[in-house]
């Protein structure tokens, strides 16, 4: 039988591909309410998947392919989707008491209003492998924990704590007492991230494609640092930036 929620459908959404629908199963199964399959196919990793759903007692049935393709849009499907329930964003209050806990120097990723699903699912992803404690972003205008978030973020999304808040700027503050040191990037600044110490408790924060950070997120920062740019492009892609920023810190945590 498919596995029943106690939320309403309007909380689901579905998991496109083997490895969203994988990674799925392999972090929280009790996620996945029903998987589709497509009918007639004979791929060995589908029958593989179709065993694992089976022995987690999860529902599932056949379906043709028009539906899977409407079901995925533009995105591949392989022969596969799963109807999900995804994580709630952790409230703030919690995630700061984590922050206060945390024996060792936490490193928060901010995204102020980051709106292309990719890019949030990419962070997502960089930020579980860079040990990020977890990602904040607004509420309002900005992008959610969307079905491509999901597919993009491979598995972080159910494993990297998405604080949403109301108030970014209040919410830097709060950082500031729980004892962080804020780093915005801005192409305007004098300093590279290269050159700041981001060893110790930080919160790095970076800005919407195209627009970057808004002013009052921008004026929250006790720094601000630049990429160094040695091309003719003068800005990188949102979750890049964030990814080599994140390393960096990375980098410095494990020399000291």
């Amino acid at each position: 039988m498919t596995r029943r929620r106690k939320k309403g459908d309007s909380d689901q959404h579905w998991l496109i591909g083997f490895h969203a629908v994988e990674s799925a199963l392999e972090n929280d199964p009790s996620r996945i309410i029903e998987v589709i399959f497509e009918k007639g196919n004979s791929n060995p990793r589908l029958r593989q998947l179709r065993d694992a759903i089976a022995a987690h007692q999860i529902g599932s049935r056949d379906g043709s392919r028009d539906e899977l393709d409407k079901l995925s849009g533009k995105s591949r499907h392989q022969g596969v989707a799963a109807r999900y329930q995804p994580p709630q964003s952790m409230d703030e209050k919690s995630f700061l008491q984590r922050l206060k806990a945390a024996e060792q120097p936490p490193l928060v990723l901010v995204a102020d209003g980051v709106q292309d699903p990719h890019n949030l699912g990419a962070i997502l992803r960089t930020s579980d492998a860079a040990g990020v404690a977890g990602v904040v972003v607004p509420r309002d205008r900005a992008v959610g924990l969307t079905p491509t978030v999901c597919k993009v973020a491979s598995g972080a999304a159910d494993s990297m704590p998405l604080i949403r808040v109301v108030n970014l700027a209040r919410s830097l503050d709060h950082l500031k007492d729980a004892g962080l040191w804020v780093i915005g990037t801005s192409d305007q600044a004098q300093q590279s991230v290269f050159d700041v110490d981001l060893s110790g408790p930080v919160a790095l924060v970076v800005g919407q494609e195209g627009a970057g950070m808004r002013r009052l997120t921008s004026e929250r920062c006790d720094q601000l640092v630049r990429l160094p740019m040695a091309g003719t492009v003068s800005s990188l892609n949102v979750s890049v930036a964030a990814g080599i920023c994140m390393f960096e810190a990375v980098r410095q945590r494990s020399a000291r």
